[in-house]
């Protein structure tokens, strides 16, 4: 009889959702997967502090070409006020860029966090969830990032004619994240509502049918969730959201009916 070797240590096989992980198998499991997501983010953030000079740079870019393009005098540089201020600054800026760079481990992780509840059909979605997740996120760091200069320039204009913008440099770069972080999450907006509709939560015929509604509650999250609060940011942010709701319910048919056809030809 062999006995097993102690050091291994072997993680419960799931082959149906219905074989079921005891409670302290499922918090073994989730503390495998927040670790390897933080050892990515500790990675991307090491990237970020080597190359800092270059992505404050590029963080700066929209603020700088305002004001270059509005000739103002006297703007473009960001100043801080506080002893600690630049290194909290430079801790904040390799944060938000480590938690990108790590953000395809992470997707892949939060996946097979998931996968033990699923069924084998439903597992081979897991390289589209996570290419879909990242590419998303992606694009509506992109769109915040090009709104960016004028949302700048609406909120500048607020202060008067005679005010000249200075800005201070944490404000500024927690502004930027905060902006990426809300159009990057706003974005896997389609990835929910498709995977709710793979597994059979929602139906692309509710969907179609709440689609007013939807629409509405659409902007309002975008007026809630847009940091800078300006009306260029919210509208790039509820037009693709209002696309991505309407191309998830096209999405969800064609899947329903490839469903269907599998099913008939199985019966």
């Amino acid at each position: 009889m062999k006995l097993p070797f102690r050091g291994s240590s072997a993680k419960p096989k799931l082959k149906t959702p219905d074989d079921r992980m005891t409670l302290t198998e499922h918090l073994a499991e989730l503390r495998t997967r927040i670790i390897r997501s933080v050892l990515a983010i500790v990675i991307g953030i090491i990237v970020i502090l080597a190359a800092y000079d270059q992505v404050l740079e590029f963080l700066r870019k929209p603020y700088t070409d305002l004001c270059k393009r509005k000739q103002w005098e006297n703007c473009g540089k960001l100043q801080f006020i506080g002893p600690l201020e630049g290194l909290t600054t430079r801790l904040s800026i390799a944060t938000y860029g480590g938690i990108i760079i790590a953000l395809p481990v992470i997707m892949w992780q939060l996946w097979r966090f998931i996968v033990p509840a699923l069924h084998a059909k439903e597992k081979k979605y897991a390289i589209p969830f996570v290419l879909s997740s990242v590419l998303l996120f992606l694009l509506g760091g992109f769109v915040a990032y090009w709104t960016l200069g004028p949302a700048l320039d609406f909120l500048i204009s607020w202060a008067g004619s005679d005010v000249e913008a200075n800005f201070q440099v944490s404000k500024y770069i927690s502004l930027v994240g905060l902006m990426i972080a809300a159009f990057g999450i706003a974005f896997e907006f389609p990835v929910l509502l498709v995977f709710l509709q793979l597994v059979g939560v929602l139906t692309p015929q509710t969907l179609l049918k709440q689609w007013r509604y939807a629409i509405v509650v659409i902007f309002v999250i975008a007026a809630v969730i847009t940091p800078s609060g300006d009306p260029y940011s919210m509208m790039a942010l509820a037009g693709p959201m209002t696309l991505f709701y309407l191309i998830s319910i096209v999405i969800g048919r064609i899947a329903q009916k490839r469903k269907r056809k599998r099913e008939t030809a199985a019966a």
